[in-house]
């Protein structure tokens, strides 16, 4: 098995995630420990028990995401640890797990930005009136026209015939109604707290440069595929650029996954809760192989 890690994104998560790791495996359960001690706030409780209302808030489940599919990467290691990445790369805050992964900060660091990140999205979000809405299908040219006549971003390239917009709620509800008029049906709203990875959330990225440019970080010691820019980068301010424009830029997943494949893997292995990432690859990859590190189940995969 030739493989590339990658780590799930915020909307995945599920009141329960991790549990089972952490009844399991030593590893996992050291993860969850240590992100106990760090917030102020008990993370596990959250993870296994809800409620589900508090998990789904991005203060919350940021930290949380991060903290479950950690310790799904560290009961994988525990028990794999002959499987090296040849790359890894995580879905908007799942680039955080794949720089921990790859050695950029220790666990404990990553979760102190993660919190910070996640503050200050939430704030960007509760000082502006965002949506984001699916785009199923369609020509990417014409998504994009609609997108630059209504005055929004195109927030992620998911997958051939998935793409997801963002901006001001009424600007997207325009481009909505424009879409559909142009013969795209599968046009879906979608039930966010703001408009991520679009313009509105600039202040936030150039807030956390600041935060970024004061923590422990390390050149990864595997290449990680960024959203922002669909590739490693080559030295610390670029690492830093690509965590700051992250948060209002593009998330080219297509793209990471695709020069990802080309290194030569032949298996995704998604850490953290659901199974968003490896949906995605059957229909960008299909021919590549793909596993779920969510549970106890995973590991014997």
């Amino acid at each position: 098995m030739t493989a590339i890690f990658v780590f799930s994104g915020q909307g995945a998560q599920a009141v329960g995630m991790g549990k089972d790791l952490y009844d399991s495996s030593p590893a996992a359960a050291a993860i969850f420990n240590s992100a106990d001690q760090i917030l102020g706030w008990k993370v596990s409780d959250l993870c296994f028990n809800g409620p589900e209302n508090k998990l789904t808030e991005s203060i919350f489940c940021q930290p949380a995401i991060y903290t479950m599919s950690c310790a799904a990467l560290a009961a994988y290691r525990e028990k794999h640890p002959e499987v090296k990445p040849l790359a890894c790369a995580g879905l908007s805050l799942g680039e955080y797990g794949a720089l921990y992964a790859a050695g950029t900060f220790s666990f404990e660091d990553g979760l102190r930005l993660v919190a910070r990140r996640a503050e200050l999205m939430d704030k960007a979000c509760k000082e502006n009136n965002g949506g984001m809405a699916s785009v199923l299908g369609g020509d990417v040219e014409v998504i994009r026209e609609v997108c630059a006549a209504c005055g929004i971003d195109i927030a992620n390239y998911n997958s051939p015939g998935q793409i997801v917009i963002s901006g001001a709620s009424e600007k997207v509800d325009a481009a909505v109604t424009m879409l559909k008029e142009k013969g795209l049906r599968k046009v879906i709203p979608l039930k966010v707290a703001g408009a991520y990875h679009s313009k509105m959330m600039a202040g936030a990225g150039i807030a956390l440069r600041t935060v970024l440019e004061e923590a422990a970080l390390n050149m990864p010691t595997i290449p990680v595929y960024h959203n922002f820019s669909a590739k490693p980068s080559e030295n610390m301010q670029e690492l830093l650029r690509n965590l700051e424009s992250q948060v209002a830029g593009s998330v080219r997943w297509v793209e990471c996954v695709t020069a990802m494949a080309a290194l030569g893997a032949d298996t995704m292995i998604e850490f953290g809760p659901g199974n968003v990432l490896t949906g995605l690859l059957k229909r960008t990859i299909p021919e590549m192989n793909g596993i779920n590190i969510n549970s106890v189940d995973g590991l014997n995969q």
